[in-house]
């Protein structure tokens, strides 16, 4: 069983060192073969730290302890859980939960008020300029909602998105 914890604990080193220093380069390379790796429950840090975990705590158990193999072996995979859940709870999530993306959806622009770029016929399509998030801005394609023209500078409130056209009507500040 020597061999085996041995194995677990260099493999979980190795795993963890490549994962940490290749793993943006070995994702792209792969172009997405490593997507099953990003479920949220299923993340190589903590697969890393459970394959770490047991194979030094079965070493460790098996040359400082009197246990049988048998105890040893389940006292190890309850450590190496017991250290995945830990990771996963008091790291994983953390720093998942604190990446910021610039990203946005345009159906998340209703409500939004927004520059007209491009004139808007009643009938047609124009151009807009909207700020999303702190300091972006976007440009979309809009119609009028309420089928009247609107010149190019007027501010417009975003009344609806469908298929990735901004339904807007005039913004009128009381």
């Amino acid at each position: 069983m020597s061999d085996i914890y041995t194995g677990c604990l260099v493999f979980g080193i190795l795993f963890a060192v490549v994962s940490v220093l290749l793993g943006d380069v070995l994702s792209s390379a792969l172009d997405g073969a490593l997507d099953f790796l990003s479920a949220e429950w299923f993340h190589p840090m903590s697969l890393a730290t459970a394959i770490t975990i047991l194979g030094g705590c079965g070493l460790l158990l098996e040359k400082y302890s009197a246990m049988a193999w048998g105890a040893v072996l389940v006292l190890s995979i309850l450590a190496a859980l017991g250290g995945a859940v830990l990771i996963h709870l008091f790291y994983v999530r953390p720093v998942q939960n604190s990446e910021t993306s610039s990203g946005f959806s345009v159906s998340e622009l209703a409500g939004s008020l927004a520059e007209v770029l491009t004139p808007i016929p009643a009938e047609g399509y124009g151009e807009v300029m909207v700020r999303v998030g702190a300091a972006g801005r976007t440009n979309q394609i809009a119609a009028s909602f309420d089928r009247e023209a609107i010149e190019e500078g007027a501010m417009v409130v975003v009344v609806e998105v469908k298929e990735h056209t901004l339904y807007v009507s005039r913004f009128q500040s009381n």
